[in-house]
């Protein structure tokens, strides 16, 4: 691909890196950069527009001027044959050893993440689509230091790619002295090397897009499916996309969504954790919608059951699949009670997914797969659900629906000390973190320096009737960093207590800790 753009590559390009990261490939996103990075920034200005519009009193609600394509006859692109059965999908990030785990899990979908499971290091982000290059060809194998060895079983899962969001950008590639958006250089660095052999294999490039705030950015989404299939002479549909659903604007969008996306949708998937932080990031200027402690916020609340029930119906109406949440309870092997009472916990939440029309649901780790799919396989026969289009009738109130509860103490330590572990850890690398037996990632923390955020700013009670301020905030910081840098010198934890207080102790609320993050990382 001849090309007069200037392209600066700033990360090293050795080895198999530079067999992904080749002229031909680096030319190609510059060409998406270049084709549509104007309608990113301005997209993106225009969730700054509607956050002011929020913190003027205007509250989200159904557009008036989309009221014909919501429950519309309308349907989306036919379900490719190995993306059908979706029952149980499984996510994480893109290492070898993860990669060949997950591939082999029994999962029917290994989501593999560039994303909120990623920290996006030069490293991580390369090798990752070297990883992934290597799975598809089924050439991939791996071998711990302890000596084992991994390779790929004869059945695997169907793969998905989630890039970055549109927040986010690639500082080691500049296309005409301007960095390029993260969402573009995954998307294309991985859709110009596999597209072809996806399709050889009787697969397809399938993804998962994350962060999405309104149908104007699947409509950009669309365009650069449709543009990057033209250029490669690929044939129009090959792409399927499975939206998150993960913003509580995106929420009253759904339907739209879809429809931007139609000849490329694989449904929609309610991303909990990021839909539960974007009610406090979209709404942080009311005092009186302070969330209690994160784990009252449960799916049988009711802004979470609401916002499952629509996205059942959106997906069903139009002939997409409609995916689950998260059970990110991770085992331990030396505390088989934790396990029990943990794994006694996931077959509700399955169940209530089931019940409800969904026709699968995620898991963090390879052991919850048996119990997700057995309860999906009694649910319902066949590959999906999607036949059962469920009544519905959610209003924007059951939408923002404030839960109730109580704000504890042991409430705010817990998000203090999963804030700063996950931090440091993501600091030094690793973007999937086992914490007190849950895999937590980017949305899990962000909840917890948001609700910080949230109960130092309004200055919310305990349920012991005790204020939480700066100067307590502090002093459980302080307990916490004792108990987890004690004995260790190998730690990233004075940069992680930074960030966080810059986070938590800000007067503005900061959009996303990736972004002070991002300037961090290597």
């Amino acid at each position: 691909m001849a090309t007069n753009r200037r392209i600066e590559l700033l990360g090293p390009a050795t080895g198999e890196w530079a067999e992904i990261l080749t002229p031909n490939a680096l030319a190609f996103v510059a060409a998406l950069a270049t084709e549509f990075e104007a309608r990113r920034r301005e997209l993106l200005a225009r969730r700054q527009e509607r956050w002011a519009a929020l913190k003027a009193g205007r509250m989200p609600d159904f557009l008036p001027e989309t009221a014909a394509i919501r429950g519309g006859d309308w349907r989306v692109a036919s379900i490719p044959a190995d993306f059908a059965n979706r029952r149980t999908e499984i996510t994480g990030p893109t290492d070898r050893r993860m990669v060949i785990n997950a591939l082999n899990s029994g999962a029917n979908v290994f989501m593999s993440d560039f994303e909120d499971a990623n920290a996006p290091s030069w490293e991580n982000i390369v090798q990752g689509q070297v990883n992934l290059r290597d799975a598809i060809r089924r050439t991939i194998e791996f071998t711990s230091p302890d000596g084992r060895e991994y390779r790929l079983n004869e059945q695997v899962a169907t793969l998905a790619v989630r890039p970055r969001g549109w927040h986010l950008l690639e500082k080691h590639l500049h296309v005409d002295g301007e960095p390029v958006a993260g969402a573009l250089f995954d998307f294309g660095l991985y859709f110009f090397h596999n597209a072809r052999e996806l399709m050889a294999r009787g697969s397809g490039p399938y993804f998962y897009l994350p962060k999405m705030q309104s149908h104007l950015e699947a409509r950009l989404w669309n365009d650069i499916f449709i543009y990057s299939q033209d250029r490669l002479g690929i044939p129009q549909g090959t792409i399927r996309a499975t939206v998150l659903i993960e913003h509580i604007l995106a929420a009253f969008e759904m339907e739209e969504i879809l429809y931007e996306l139609r000849d490329h949708s694989s449904g929609l998937n309610l991303g909990r954790w990021d839909y539960i932080y974007s009610f406090i990031k979209a709404l942080n200027h009311r005092a009186d919608l302070v969330f209690p402690d994160r784990a009252q916020v449960t799916m049988a609340t009711h802004f979470l059951r609401s916002a499952a029930e629509l996205v059942v119906y959106a997906c069903h109406r139009h002939g997409a699949h409609a995916l689950g949440g998260m059970s990110a309870f991770i085992p331990t092997r030396p505390d088989p009670e934790v396990n029990e009472r943990a794994l006694s916990q996931v077959p509700v939440d399955k169940e209530r997914e089931a019940s409800q029309g969904f026709d699968g649901a995620w898991v963090a780790h390879p052991d919850l797969v048996p119990t997700v799919q057995e309860i999906f396989n009694k649910a319902f026969r066949g590959d999906h659900q999607i036949d059962f289009v469920p009544e519905t009738h959610v209003t924007a109130e059951d939408l923002l629906k404030i839960p109730t509860g109580a704000v504890t103490e042991a409430g705010l330590r817990n998000n203090i000390s999963v804030a700063l572990q996950y931090i440091e850890a993501w600091l030094g690398g690793r973007g999937a973190v086992a914490i007190f037996n849950l895999m937590e990632d980017v949305a899990t923390a962000e909840i917890a320096r948001s609700q910080i955020w949230q109960w130092v700013h309004y200055g919310t009670q305990l349920d012991d009737g005790r204020t939480i301020d700066a100067a307590m905030y502090r002093t459980i910081r302080d307990e916490e960093l004792h108990s987890l840098t004690s004995g260790r010198t190998d730690h990233r934890f004075a940069q992680a207590t930074e960030l966080l207080d810059d986070l938590v102790l800000s007067a503005e609320f900061v959009e996303f800790l990736t972004l002070p993050g991002y300037r961090l990382l290597n």
